[in-house]
């Protein structure tokens, strides 16, 4: 059984050697995710040059997604490293303070005062320590600990229902897009966006510093600020995909609000052609354990069955003990979630309206693969489009999608219920089909007998839109 959701693993300490990435991508890994909050460029550039050769060496097109830092709000430094906040206890966070102690604390956002209003709560280190202010005196924000706790040096800071100021692309960010794009990144994760003009602005910068190489990547939006939720639609019409970032985002709109959420996003996404990943804390307990609680197993399940087209691993593989591990394990329970998923694929077609020839197409295909119940479908394509509308609904059949391009071969690896394959497309039609075809039985996916549906642009050779589809019987050609 092909596994129809992907893998997207986190690269760091515990990942970066050949010997152990190597076994990730043989345990399921499809996406690798650079983390630019950590490691220098030369650090992202000598993975990058890792991740490409390994993968060569194991026979995969694999993805990376560079991971912007974003605008990540933290506290400064203490004098002794650390604190202990008392319930009760009043604490300032001062941007004109240099070096924190019991009362005080600095900022590496100087402009967090001007956002902030006696009366809101403040939520330091991802929620665990709760602030009340009750005043802005210039550059210093008084509080009074709700929630004390330790609190350590450089944790981040967000408003209860957020609001706060900070551009989605900092200056850091805009350096690390061109690092990324030295190295060909398929997908560019921004983080914080509030609206489609941040999206839009991260995908021109990226364009321009790919430009010498005519490399454009995939954009996607991590959906952590409670000032995105309703700008949703706007930021999925500028963006390639999103992601469920599930940490900020529980701490800017609360715990409680994230389930459903979820899979509003993943429902908005699948029906916007977009891609979506699922990610934060799915199987936290493996960066110590070697095998996952009972709750994190049903987390990955349920991201499943809400149809995500990845679901992603942070810490866990980046500095866990357990990285490969972790990957087999999300693998076997994403194998087992779509086991028992039930396909209504024509409910998805009964108020579908078309208004391109391609996407008919590939609406067309997946109708007649599943009554017709083939081995495969096969999209003849040179930038994946049509593989990606097919992969927006629930359907029990591989899609593979067969490309000259590099590029799309990369970028397919996250397309959920998608395998992508090389496959030169030349001016003869059935020397192309017959190709296909001796590929995929040389691949072991179908045998003599069975039949496949493909699609592909006529006239074929020439960069255009999918028109065309046929019925196919392994071992006619």
């Amino acid at each position: 059984m092909i596994r129809a959701t992907k893998i997207v693993a986190t690269i760091g300490p515990a990942s970066s050697s050949p010997e152990i990435f190597k076994r990730m991508l043989e345990a399921g890994v499809n996406v690798v995710r650079f983390n630019f909050s950590h490691g220098k460029a030369q650090d992202h550039i000598e993975r990058a040059e890792m991740v490409r050769k390994v993968a060569a060496e194991v026979g995969r097109e694999i993805a990376i997604m560079a991971d912007l830092q974003g605008p990540k709000i933290r506290i400064g430094k203490f004098e002794q490293g650390k604190i202990f906040l008392e319930n009760g206890s009043k604490f300032v966070l001062d941007a004109d303070c240099q070096i924190g102690n019991q009362a005080q604390v600095g900022l590496d956002y100087k402009e967090l005062p001007r956002d902030i209003r006696a009366g809101d709560v403040l939520l330091l280190n991802d929620g665990l320590i709760v602030l009340v202010v009750d005043r802005v005196v210039g550059n210093a924000i008084h509080t009074t600990v709700r929630i004390g706790g330790e609190l350590s040096n450089n944790k981040g800071i967000n408003r209860l229902g957020g609001g706060l100021s900070a551009p989605a692309l900092t200056g850091k960010d805009m350096e690390d897009i061109k690092t990324a794009m030295s190295f060909q990144a398929d997908y560019i994760a921004v983080s914080f966006p509030k609206s489609a003009a941040d999206m839009i602005m991260a995908r021109q910068l990226a364009f321009i510093a790919g430009e010498s190489t005519r490399h454009k990547p995939q954009m996607i939006a991590k959906i952590e600020r409670a000032e995105a939720i309703p700008a949703l639609q706007e930021i999925l019409d500028a963006s390639d995909g999103i992601m469920v970032a599930r940490g900020d985002l529980a701490v800017e709109v609360g715990n409680a609000a994230v389930p459903a959420l979820q899979k509003r996003m993943i429902r908005m996404a699948r029906a916007s052609n977009k891609l979506v990943i699922t990610a934060t804390q799915m199987m936290e307990s493996m960066i110590v354990n070697a095998v996952p609680t009972r709750a994190e197993v049903s987390d990955v399940a349920n991201a499943v069955l809400d149809g995500t087209d990845a679901v992603m691993a942070s810490a866990e593989t980046a500095s866990g003990k357990y990285p490969v591990e972790t990957v087999e394990t999300m693998a076997a329970v994403c194998l087992e979630a779509e086991k028992s998923d039930v396909v209504k694929l024509d409910a998805d077609f009964l108020n579908a309206t078309f208004t391109r020839i391609d996407q008919s197409i590939a609406y067309g295909a997946l109708f007649t693969a599943y009554h017709l119940r083939v081995k495969a479908i096969c999209a003849l394509t040179e930038s994946g489009s049509t593989a990606l509308w097919m992969s927006r609904h629930n359907i029990d059949i591989p899609i593979f999608a067969a490309t000259p391009k590099l590029g799309t071969q990369r970028k397919a690896a996250l397309y959920r219920n998608v395998t992508s394959f090389e496959l030169a497309q030349g001016t003869d039609r059935e020397a192309v089909l017959k190709a296909a075809q001796d590929l995929l039985l040389a691949k072991g996916v179908v045998h003599k007998g069975d039949m496949i549906v493909v699609t592909w642009g006529e006239p074929m050779g020439q960069v255009g839109g999918t028109n065309a589809l046929k019925i196919m019987k392994i071992g006619e050609y």
